[in-house]
């Protein structure tokens, strides 16, 4: 899939959590930036999975800091 692709379709999952389109950001902190909780983590990993029809191992999302390290671990599953 294209980075372009992956990008919105990333985008798009974070628009179905909640996240203001202002706020999405490569660099945006999930923690910090984007204020997540557990029930924002469980919305987003769900809709991730869903919407690249992967599955996301619970070490893989301990990584996960910013959006973009979202983005690489879709490229690398994908």
């Amino acid at each position: 899939m294209e980075n372009r692709t992956l990008r919105r379709t990333l985008y798009r999952v974070l628009r179905k959590t909640g996240v203001s389109r202002t706020d999405i950001e490569l660099d945006a902190s999930f923690q910090e930036d984007l204020k997540f909780d557990q029930v924002d983590w469980a919305l987003f990993l769900y809709y991730l999975e869903d919407s690249f029809n992967i599955n996301i191992d619970d070490n893989d999302v301990s990584r996960l800091f910013q959006v973009k390290d979202s983005l690489d671990l879709v490229k690398n599953i994908a």
